[in-house]
């Protein structure tokens, strides 16, 4: 049985100990196809609110968002408290439950470059001097970067673990446009390159099931993802929550979504071409609750998680 090369296998590998990823929530961030910089209503796909908490300091924070152009943000140091309080809730968590030993903070929800430079390093800098976190992982659009934070993080790669996650889905700009994803797929490449030769890790995110792609399209996005030479993959499966365009798409019947065994046989393929070092950090993903309108497979997680095992098992597969 081949054992699936995982993000945890890497971790483990280089720092010798239990390395687990925080991930973090800053009020005030946001996207540029979201505030109406390159469009407006985010990607069909996302539910705006979906990353929003009910803390005292994000209903402050309310309605406040920056992006590249900001030339002020009064609640930096909100936003320093927030990335603390976070940090020592979940990582005593992962310590207590999941003998955790190290901690890469993961900046996770919308886009966290998408904010002037001395905010993102003021942020970048305070996680970095947390006890026992060996580095930074964060979650951008290839069109929310900037040289300057850039180069920045390529210096910080000297000494500590930086990863960049940008979010690929497809390679086709046709798809790309139908789910007003707000930039074309050469522009993803670019900034891919650019952070490779600058040093940094780089996770590409892979959707399967985008409106009227093939599998041959899906594979395609695959192939062409690991050619940018990214270092690690996270794979999803899309699905369909309420208060979202592409709910509505769904609604008119002008959306199906992918179906379990096409998506399980798709994700095995793209496994099958996937070069030996890039990592593994996701291979399926959904939603629990009652904002899930399809596919139902999606719902539950482990189920999921059985049946691409039993999957893998039949071809010498173990993840």
């Amino acid at each position: 049985m081949k054992q699936i090369y995982t993000y945890g296998s890497y971790l483990r590998e280089k720092f010798g100990a239990k390395v687990y990823k925080v991930g973090i929530n800053i009020s005030g961030f946001t996207c540029p196809n979201i505030d109406g910089t390159v469009a407006k209503g985010g990607c069909t796909f996302c539910e705006n609110d979906s990353f929003s908490a009910s803390t005292d300091e994000v209903q402050e924070l309310k309605g406040f968002h920056l992006n590249l152009d900001s030339t002020e943000n009064p609640f930096l140091q909100k936003q320093l408290l927030q990335l603390q309080q976070q940090f020592d809730a979940i990582s005593k968590r992962q310590k207590n439950e999941y003998g955790a030993q190290k901690f890469l903070v993961y900046f996770q929800s919308f886009t966290n470059t998408y904010a002037p430079f001395e905010t993102l390093k003021a942020l970048y800098e305070k996680a970095l001097s947390f006890d026992d976190v060996i580095g930074l992982s964060i979650g951008t659009r290839s069109d929310s970067i900037t040289d300057e934070t850039l180069t920045y993080l390529s210096d910080i790669a000297k000494t500590k673990e930086i990863w960049i996650e940008f979010g690929i889905q497809s390679v086709y700009d046709k798809t790309l446009q139908r789910i007003n994803r707000g930039h074309d797929s050469a522009n993803v490449k670019e900034w891919i390159m650019k952070s490779k030769d600058a040093g940094l890790n780089v996770c590409g995110h892979l959707i399967f099931g985008l409106p009227d792609e093939t599998q041959e399209m899906m594979l395609e996005t695959a192939k062409e993802a690991y050619n940018w030479r990214i270092d690690s993959v996270k794979y999803h499966p899309l699905y369909v929550v309420k208060r979202t365009a592409l709910a509505n798409e769904y609604t008119r019947g002008e959306f199906k979504p992918i179906s379990e065994e096409l998506y399980i046989d798709t994700l095995i393929k793209a496994l099958q071409m996937k070069p030996e070092n890039v990592s593994v950090q996701r291979i399926t993903a959904g939603i629990n609750d009652d904002s899930l309108l399809a596919p139902q497979w999606c719902r539950d997680k482990n189920e999921q998680i059985k049946h691409i095992n039993h999957a893998f098992k039949k071809i010498g597969l173990k993840y």
